[in-house]
């Protein structure tokens, strides 16, 4: 007979297994067989400005990633943004996929401007995997109607088409297209006043994703950001905690970023930083009104790239709310170095853009004005490579990359094993098992030129790239090649083989020391390299291939 204490006991034990019961109904069920894919870019995103790599911008929810994730800390993208693009969706040089010069649209071969038929993009591959591809933000990569993202495998897609855009409405910063130019699904769509961009994308690609969240299909979704791209504009509640923080200057950024990437165990704690690009005035050169504007431009800069992170903890929610997040490979990287572009003041440029924006100290920020942080921030941005934005230097290619989520067993660690975004397209090919095609379309095209990191992130390998392993790159007569550590660099207009120099980029992160006459062996074997690459890619290195 039970006692009035066993009745108890058994209530207890029953509640119990009912609360259990319904923990375990509330864990998510991943109903995919294959893991989903997010890949988040921010666009000219400096180096050194996430909280995980030592900055003293706030990114909890990028440094979240981090935490259950890897650091590459030498990872390498295309000195700009549509090279980085084209090589980025198809895995291969981007003269190979048509993207030899940003901003050129020609008939030469490497040089059309667009993506060609030479290559296949990831969601044309996952597509046929059976994934749902979607993608919100920049485009960059052909205006045609034939070039639009739609026709290059994604279901859904709503982008701005070319490289730059006003972040609250949809006024052009380009005299040729006075108005931004914006497609959804391949038709034109209209930008609606007041929206803010990284909001605005962040919503598109919970939208999609939404569309078929209850199907057995996986996803892969590209976060295409335009932030923290200039002009640079946000809300002030993002901006304004960091009133304050750059009255120092962006020398002493520098500096601070260095001490900071160092303690961050980002880089080796014998970095130096290498002279500054003489384009730049010392911070005390300059007058009390122009340090207070100059201070300005880095607050909202720094706002900016809160409220990206702000956005990424949108995602990330959203991916748990759904029961996803643990089935979704996350990838965040930046496009390239740190941007030092300041078209307000361009011969070219200016005259259109100071038709339409006011730059006035009390106006900075706002969505009429057109603020650009310029060499002098992007050189702290970059801390401590060499230059920025444009340049084949370590300063123009090398970015933040954190990758997470299914297939990466290793957690909370920073990785300085050499990679770059072509390295990416096959990554996830081996994650979703999918076959790159010989052909695509009836055309024959390339192989991919990375390697797949998942060996690596997976635990089985220790090295993502034998030390024979080639990387060359040309974009705007700057050119390099590099080879284990060895690197071959050439920044000279006119173009001259002459030019390049000789760095060990593991001694000298900075590329101070050109070792060409200490080393003519190693030198001579990478100029080998440069002219392999140059023959397969049919580099122009002449008049054709130069606009100034």
């Amino acid at each position: 007979m039970l006692t009035r204490h066993s009745y108890a006991v058994l209530l207890i034990l029953l509640l119990a297994g009912i609360a259990s019961f319904s923990k375990i109904n509330q864990q998510p069920i991943h109903k995919n067989k294959k893991p989903n894919i997010l890949l988040i870019v921010a666009d000219d995103l400096g180096y050194s400005d996430l909280g995980c790599f030592g900055s003293d911008i706030e990114t909890p929810n990028i440094d979240q990633l981090a935490g259950k994730g890897i650091i590459f800390s030498n990872f390498h993208t295309a000195p700009m943004c549509a090279p980085t693009r084209a090589m980025l969706l198809s895995g291969n040089d981007n003269h190979i996929a048509g993207m030899g010069r940003q901003s050129i649209n020609s008939e030469f071969f490497g040089y059309e401007g667009h993506l060609t038929n030479r290559i296949a993009t990831i969601p044309q591959v996952l597509k046929q995997a059976g994934y749902h591809t979607y993608m919100a933000g920049k485009w960059h990569l052909g205006m045609r109607p034939e070039d639009n993202p739609h026709k290059k495998g994604f279901d859904h897609s709503y982008v701005l088409l070319r490289g730059a855009g006003n972040h609250y409405n949809d006024q052009g910063i380009f005299k040729n297209t006075p108005t931004s130019l914006y497609t959804e699904d391949g038709k034109p769509a209209k930008w609606r006043d007041g929206d803010y961009s990284t909001d605005f994308y962040t919503d598109k690609i919970i939208e999609y994703i939404e569309l078929n969240k209850n199907d057995d299909k996986a996803f892969f979704a590209f976060a295409a950001y335009t932030s923290p791209h200039w002009p640079l504009q946000v809300d002030e509640k993002f901006w304004k905690k960091y009133k304050g923080k750059y009255d120092k200057g962006y020398e002493e950024l520098r500096k601070k970023r260095l001490k900071t990437l160092k303690k961050a165990g980002i880089i080796p704690k014998n970095t130096q930083l290498p002279p500054l690009h003489p384009d730049i005035s010392p911070w005390d050169s300059l007058t009390e009104k122009q340090q207070k504007i100059e201070a300005r431009k880095m607050e909202l800069y720094a706002g900016m790239v809160d409220n990206l992170d702000y956005n990424i903890g949108r995602l990330i929610n959203y991916l748990k709310s759904i029961g996803e997040y643990e089935n979704t490979m996350i990838v965040f990287m930046s496009d390239n170095g740190a941007a030092a572009e300041d078209f307000y003041y361009n011969d070219y440029f200016g005259p259109f853009l100071k038709k339409h924006f006011v730059n006035d100290y009390e106006n900075m920020g706002k969505p009429n004005s057109f603020i650009s942080y310029g060499p002098q921030w992007a050189e702290a941005g970059s801390a401590p490579y060499k230059y920025f934005k444009g340049y084949t230097t370590e300063g123009g290619m090398i970015a933040p990359i954190i990758i997470t989520g299914p297939g990466v067993n290793r957690k909370n660690e920073i990785h300085n094993n050499f990679t770059t975004l072509v390295d990416l397209a096959p990554t996830f090919y081996e994650i979703s098992g999918s076959t790159y095609p010989d052909t695509y379309n009836g055309n024959k095209i390339y192989p991919l030129k990375g390697e797949s990191l998942l060996p690596f992130l997976s635990g089985k390998n220790n090295e993502t790239h034998s030390e024979d392993y080639v990387f060359a790159l040309e974009h705007s007569l700057r050119s390099m090649v590099r080879k284990g550590d060895w690197k071959i660099t050439n920044i000279s207009r006119p173009f001259n083989i002459d030019s390049f120099k000789l760095y060990n980029i593991k001694n000298d992160l900075a590329e101070i020391h050109d070792l060409k006459e200490k080393e003519p062996e190693k030198f001579q074997k990478l100029i080998e390299e440069w002219k392999k690459y140059k023959a397969e890619t049919r580099l122009l290195t002449k008049r054709q291939n130069q606009s100034e």
